[in-house]
């Protein structure tokens, strides 16, 4: 069943919704939702919070400029709600679920939106993988434990958004989100929470097959964010530069085949793939936007899980492997940078002979 058979529901009663996470992501949803009149609360810190607090959230997008006061604190204060997405980079999910659980009941929808393979990924995948974890996101097996996998649905975010303020997001992009139940049903709660998000002003769609348009997203993630990490490069210049566009499709092709070994169909045109990423623009990819700041990259769900995935079939992925381990090298170079410099032991004078 194709997304576009699916006939949308009818506008849903306002819900209680929680964003956990106000970065460029969470902040468009929760200004988008509020502003449909659903009740958003916000789940925060720091400098983010404190702006929430005091001037609210404001979007600049396509659709103008939209400001919102959403509740916001930096515990679970919301009480129970009927859907909380997770706006948390694949490596701060660890340290997020647990704040979440207090607001999670027994129909609360949980929807993580991260970049990368998302760690529900073989959660009733109904393969030969059915059940298993991703090492590389979910070693331990936390993620899974933390809350009940049966109230996650899957999403896979096309919006393009940065911070350029706390509290003040700018997207100059249209917005989509696709979402899907792990399982492939089509429930009442997946059109419910479609609905939700039409009425918001962003583009929705639900699908039967959620992992081909993850992998459509991981396909472009990692084959721009770590290779914009090493050449400071926006989308136009990956996508439109000769010598960059050529690394960029080598991923892309290395990418597919082990998409299409897990027996996910990802309909690509390289070509036409390729000029729209050129006609986003001069915009600097999520990863190359955490070098710049200092934070941590998200490899591990962009780049090591795609690689350990391609493993399981023993599909070699050379291209791909060498620009993830360059990526790695020069965020932990950037890391050493900014880390607090320790004065260095003073020396014994040195004596004459």
């Amino acid at each position: 069943m194709s997304d576009d058979s699916i006939s949308p529901s009818a506008p849903s009663a306002p819900l209680r919704i929680c964003i956990a996470g106000a970065g460029a992501i969470g902040g468009t949803l929760a200004v988008r939702l509020a502003a449909a009149g659903h009740q958003v609360s916000v789940l925060a810190r720091g400098q983010t919070l404190q702006a929430i607090r005091e001037h609210g959230l404001t979007l600049h997008d396509l659709h103008g400029t939209a400001h919102a006061r959403p509740a916001a604190d930096h515990r679970p204060s919301f009480g129970v709600q009927d859907v909380i997405f997770l706006c948390a980079k694949s490596q701060d999910m660890a340290g997020l679920l647990p704040q979440v659980a207090p607001m999670v009941g027994e129909t609360t929808v949980v929807i993580p939106t991260n970049n990368g393979v998302p760690w529900w990924y073989f959660h009733r995948e109904g393969g030969r993988f059915d059940g298993q974890t991703v090492k590389a996101v979910d070693p331990e097996g936390a993620l899974a434990a933390a809350l009940p996998l049966a109230q996650i649905i899957g999403s896979v975010l096309f919006i393009t958004a940065e911070v350029e303020s706390a509290g003040v997001i700018r997207s100059v992009n249209p917005h989509l989100m696709v979402l899907g139940e792990p399982s492939g049903e089509m429930s009442e709660r997946l059109l419910r929470v479609r609905a939700a998000v039409e009425s918001a002003g962003i583009e929705a769609r639900a699908t039967d097959r959620i992992r081909d348009k993850l992998w459509t997203k991981i396909i472009a993630n990692i084959s721009t964010n770590p290779l914009s990490v090493i050449t400071q490069g926006t989308l136009q210049q990956l996508y439109g530069l000769p010598e960059l566009r050529e690394v960029v499709s080598q991923i892309m092709r290395e990418t597919l085949l082990v998409a299409s070994s897990h027996g996910a169909r990802v309909d690509i045109d390289p070509l036409t793939f390729l000029q729209l990423g050129e006609a986003m623009g001069a915009f600097r990819t999520s990863m190359l936007q955490d070098l710049e700041r200092g934070r941590p990259l998200e490899l591990a769900a962009i780049g090591d899980a795609v690689l350990e995935m391609a493993e399981r079939y023993a599909i070699p992925m050379p291209i791909t492997r060498a620009i993830v381990s360059l990526a790695r090298f020069r965020g932990e170079a950037a890391q050493q940078q900014r880390a607090p410099q320790t004065p260095a032991a003073p020396q014994p004078a040195a004596r004459a002979a």
